[in-house]
């Protein structure tokens, strides 16, 4: 098969993940697998044709890279977004081009996945993009900014509004990297704290792991912030070497046992109202693979992006109900803690402006978005979870 005709199968691939569950609902159903009898998906036809495609294509070489990550083993969801990516590459090159996704530490510490991906070290990673605000504030965008965008608006922005090209320009011209959204957790949960923090007073002196945007915002709040990989979180909060921690939400924060380093539990994550997580690939190694296994690598990585999502919300109210049962208090942040909060926020985007031109070229773009997708989704989603709420309060 010739490979404008691969390239149109891969196109169409990315487009079948994107309705899989609208096309499940309405077509008529899939042929049984052999292996298991049961029906195939649609993403999973797509598949199987790329992986006949690239079978019959024996010019393609072989390919086998490491990929660094920032996440512990024990972490099946978020370490899961690398592996849903590895497992979708080998399934569209039959097995041609294999990813092996380690855990942090062991090709590089959980915090310097990208400078072993910029150096060429290592072909490939998966990170979060605001570890690395002190090479650039603009990494923050690739991840999440604080009072930003909620994971659906995130990867509107992302895909349709002009972001990932614009990052992917800057990865280039900055690291020699090219990065693609592979994973989202959803609004993330406010931490955990060994006290009850009701004002902004309280904050002052508190020392918090919490990295990104949101620990400059923290730090001029007046909480002592550090940047701990999860690995290391409960010991630090257990011992009292951390007053407080925030890491994702209840299925993970669980895995990590932070319930049984502290009891109070705050909500909501305002840092990280939708966090993107990354694949990050050396630029150099990028240009050396063949146009299809490039096409492959762009189709897992938003499949990666969107099952990482579904799993965590499918998962965390199973979750936040056993930490219930195991005698956490769960505290909303006051009002008087949240306008703080999002005054220093954007006070600290508008001096970040002020000092770096990337960050500003950005900023502006990405805010305008944001004003117009809040506008619509006040109009809409808001509206309608307001009425269920209502609804469920009235039964």
């Amino acid at each position: 098969m010739k490979r404008r005709d691969f390239l149109r199968l891969a196109a169409q691939g990315t487009a079948a993940t994107v309705v899989t569950v609208g096309l499940v609902g309405c077509r008529q159903q899939a042929a049984p697998t052999a292996e298991t009898g049961a029906p195939q998906t649609p993403v999973e036809e797509r598949e199987q044709e790329l992986t006949e495609v690239i079978a019959q294509d024996t010019g393609l070489p072989e390919v086998e890279w490491q990929m660094a990550t920032s996440w512990p083993l024990g972490l099946d969801t978020i370490f899961g977004g690398a592996q849903v990516f590895a497992e979708r590459v080998a399934a569209m090159t039959g097995n041609k081009f294999r990813i092996s996704p380690r855990a942090a530490g062991e090709l590089a510490p959980g915090l310097q996945v990208l400078d072993v991906v910029a150096q060429g070290a290592v072909p490939i990673g998966h990170t979060a993009s605001y570890y690395y605000i002190g090479k650039s504030p603009v990494m923050a965008f690739g991840t999440a900014l604080p009072f930003g965008l909620t994971a659906q608006q995130q990867n509107a922005w992302l895909y349709e509004g002009g972001g990932l090209e614009w990052l992917q320009n800057f990865y280039a011209e900055r690291f020699n990297v090219i990065q693609f959204p592979a994973g989202n957790t959803g609004v993330q949960m406010g931490g955990w704290f060994r006290k009850e923090i009701e004002t902004a007073k309280d904050l002052q002196g508190l020392k918090m792991r919490i990295p990104g945007l949101g620990g400059q915002v923290m730090s001029r709040l007046g909480a002592t912030v550090q940047v701990l990989p999860g690995g290391e979180i409960f010991q630090a909060l257990q011992t009292g070497a951390i007053d407080a921690a925030e890491w994702v939400g209840p299925y993970d924060d669980e895995k990590l046992g932070l319930h049984k380093a502290t009891k109070y539990y705050y909500y909501p994550g305002w840092w990280e109202p939708g966090p993107s997580l990354e694949v990050q690939i050396n630029l150099d190694e990028w240009n050396k693979l063949p146009e299809e296994y490039q096409e492959v690598i762009r189709t897992a990585a938003y499949q990666a992006n969107m099952t990482m999502l579904a799993r965590y919300d499918a998962r965390n109210g199973e979750a936040l109900q056993r930490l219930f049962e195991s005698g956490i208090e769960l505290r909303p942040y006051s009002d008087e803690i949240l306008q703080a909060a999002e005054q220093a926020s954007f006070d600290l985007f508008e001096e970040m402006a002020a000092q770096d031109a990337d960050f500003r070229e950005i900023f502006d773009q990405w805010l305008a978005f944001r004003d117009r997708v809040y506008s619509w989704h006040s109009l809409n989603e808001a509206s309608f979870a307001r009425y269920y709420s209502q609804l469920r309060g009235q039964q």
